[in-house]
């Protein structure tokens, strides 16, 4: 039997940045997981460089059924505190598009980063855990595992979501919130490509590793991002990032040509004669192949003079309001987040806390809590875990 103040389960994002800010207060601090390694997820996000936090971070780029409950956390650990920490290990790192954060060389920086700030706190690390039983006994918490018997006072489950299996995610931080009778909001993937019917797929899957800037639209939110069409649907991150406002049965909108009213193009070189077919003047705009899939091949061959204002009107709302209802998702399996999960109502906002059990904490991904695509949910994780290690 090994006793400890706290024991964390997950050694991911949330549950080492918990570890390093309980360590520094002197808590005797255990980190349990069931991979081989810690923060295999680290390491892969970001194409391998880490996409680690965003210069602009606000409650609005996140998703939970309890729009509040994220403030608290994001205003006392913010992304200047982790780039501050990012500086102080001289990591280089630039900016991407929309504020993204990246390391210049490797993911393994921001890994190595933490397990060096984990061994400067005295967190113990145990790795090749797997996790039998949980009993709550005269107001401690007891784990019967794979490498003996644990007790803690403080217990902080940081386990993630469903997302990407192949990682080794599991249900398993659900099941814990439902052992101590905590509610669970409905899972489902997000930040993940949609999937279309057997017979828009047909259509476009030729089109397959053709990206195009868009705005795409569902459900009253909207991203001026790429688009990117695949053998099985659609992809890329405005796909990803409307996927997270997508419910099954929802069509999308697409804005192929969102910088321009192409109605007014069209009518003005009408007017000064250009004679060439519309398909010719398209192509400045847009892929051939593409074009082909939306619109009549017999009217893209049709001269320019020779169209009426109805026309050219159909053909723009057509390439300004394409839309399209996808068939699903690609799942947990490509899914970058999950969205859903332990109800925040039943959760601290300012430590983590949960309001039924003492002593027992939810962090990072496994809480009703989903950020947007650049590097939001990673600060999610940094700023939920740090709250939770000021108390723990």
């Amino acid at each position: 039997m090994i006793n400890t103040d706290v024991l964390i389960i997950g050694g991911g994002a949330a549950g080492l940045m918990c570890a390093i800010e309980a360590g520094k207060r002197g808590r005797n601090v255990i980190v349990l997981d069931h991979a081989n390694k810690a923060g295999k997820k680290i390491l892969m996000s970001g194409g391998g460089r880490c996409n680690f936090t965003n210069y602009s971070v606000e409650p609005d780029n996140y998703l939970s059924n309890n729009p509040h409950f994220c403030k608290s956390a994001l205003s006392r650990y913010t992304q200047w505190d982790f780039i501050d920490l990012v500086s102080r290990y001289r990591i280089p790192y630039h900016e991407r598009d929309h504020g993204r954060l990246f390391c210049n060389d490797s993911a393994r920086d921001i890994l190595d980063m933490l397990l060096t700030e984990c061994e400067n706190a005295g967190v113990s690390i145990q790795l090749n855990t797997s996790i039998h039983r949980i009993e709550q006994l005269n107001q401690q918490f007891q784990l019967h595992t794979s490498q003996g018997d644990f007790v803690a006072q403080s217990l902080v489950i940081a386990t993630g979501g469903l997302s990407i299996p192949k990682m080794g995610a599991t249900p398993f931080g659900y099941k814990i919130a439902e052992q101590f009778g905590i509610n669970v909001l409905p899972t489902r993937a997000g930040l993940v490509p949609l999937t279309l019917q057997p017979e828009d797929k047909e259509q476009f899957s030729p089109l397959s590793g053709i990206a195009v800037p868009c705005v795409v639209s569902a459900n009253g939110q909207a991203f001026n991002e790429n688009i990117l069409f695949t053998h099985r649907g659609l992809s890329g991150p405005s796909i990803l990032q409307i996927s997270s406002y997508w419910h099954a049965g929802d069509a999308i909108s697409i804005n192929l040509l969102p910088d321009m009213s192409l109605t007014d193009e069209l009518k003005n070189k009408r007017q000064q004669k250009i004679n060439s077919t519309l398909k010719t003047i398209l192509h400045t705009y847009l892929p051939k192949h593409l074009l082909s899939c939306l619109l009549p091949e017999n009217l893209i061959n049709t001269a320019l003079q020779d169209c009426s204002d109805r026309q050219i009107e159909q053909i723009a709302e057509q390439l300004h309001n394409w839309a399209i209802k996808p068939n699903g998702t690609e799942g947990y399996r490509t899914a970058e987040i999950t969205l859903g999960g332990v109800d925040c109502n039943e959760l601290s906002s300012k430590t983590m806390a949960s309001t039924k059990v003492s002593g027992l904490y939810f962090i990072g991904e496994v809480v009703d809590v989903s950020g947007w695509l650049g590097g939001y949910n990673f600060q999610w994780a940094w700023s939920s875990g740090w709250c939770a290690g000021q108390v723990v």
